[in-house]
């Protein structure tokens, strides 16, 4: 996820508990999605779906971030 902002996205998870907890969550539900979609762990559509969609979110907030504080420095 965001190549371009790889170095930046290292340091943030470092120095920014808000970014590390956004982050930490998008990768979960990044885990969950993929064993739903794959069979691993039993599930529904809707319930797919509504990951998905808090992942969308926790993505677009995430790029938010790094585009700030990319222009920040």
């Amino acid at each position: 996820m965001f190549p371009e902002y790889r170095d930046l996205i290292s340091r943030l998870k470092n120095e920014d508990a808000h970014f590390a907890r956004l982050f930490e969550r998008h990768n979960e539900l990044d885990h969950q999605v993929h064993n739903m979609e794959t069979g691993v762990a039993p599930t529904d559509s809707i319930r797919i779906e509504a990951f998905k969609k808090e992942k969308l979110r926790i993505k677009d907030s995430l790029y938010a971030i790094l585009r700030k504080a990319s222009a920040a420095a």
